[in-house]
């Protein structure tokens, strides 16, 4: 998204949203989403960091990188078992990252095709590599792509957020959230980022 349609993206929530609006009222105008990372790395770094924590995720790519210091998917494609089981990865982890880099490297995922391809078809590319569910590629539709219309329901972050600002703290079920978030349209990606910002200062 440029800095425009972000802007644009802000107007038209806040004008439909209160709740939005006081979260906006928070953080500065320039603070938006970033872009990460190049395709093959940041579904590589969502693998990596699956059912682990920041912290920990991030101590394990650090050395990743070290023993795969020209990271690419021919390289880790043909980078010892050993050496990335050393790294602190998981046997299954060190599998789908391997399949990912087959994938990329064979060129069965061509993110120059993903330009063509609606939200739910790039879910349905990546969601055919072993490792990526449709979290990960949500995220990826996100924060890589930079897709403005993502609703990550089964995201545990804006679930909460969501329960915290719209129900009293309530668990809120996937159809109300769907409900609530009709009138963010077209920018629920940007309403999401909010959301998640909301919770920056808890815990």
């Amino acid at each position: 998204m440029t800095p425009r349609e972000w802007n644009r993206a802000r107007t038209e929530l806040a004008g439909r949203d209160p709740v939005l609006a006081r979260l906006m009222a928070t953080l500065p105008a320039s603070r938006r989403l970033q872009p990460r990372d190049d395709p093959f790395t940041a579904l590589a770094r969502s693998i990596v960091g699956q059912q682990i924590s920041v912290k920990a995720a991030s101590s394990v790519w650090e050395r990743l990188l070290s023993t795969v210091p020209e990271f690419c998917p021919a390289a880790l494609a043909e980078a010892r078992v050993e050496a990335l089981r050393a790294c602190g990865l998981s046997r299954q982890k060190v599998a789908y990252l391997q399949s990912l880099a087959e994938h990329f490297h064979l060129r069965r995922l061509d993110p120059l095709r993903w330009r063509e391809l609606d939200d739910e078809g790039v879910v349905t590319e990546l969601t055919s590599v072993k490792g990526i569910g449709r979290w990960t590629a949500q995220m990826f539709l996100i924060f890589h792509l930079q897709r403005p219309d993502v609703l990550p329901l089964g995201d545990l972050g804006l679930q909460r957020a969501v329960s915290l600002h719209y129900n009293r703290g309530r668990k809120v079920t996937e159809a109300r959230m769907q409900r609530i978030a009709q009138p963010w349209a077209p920018w629920r990606s940007v309403a999401t980022w909010y959301l998640w910002r909301s919770l920056d200062g808890e815990g």
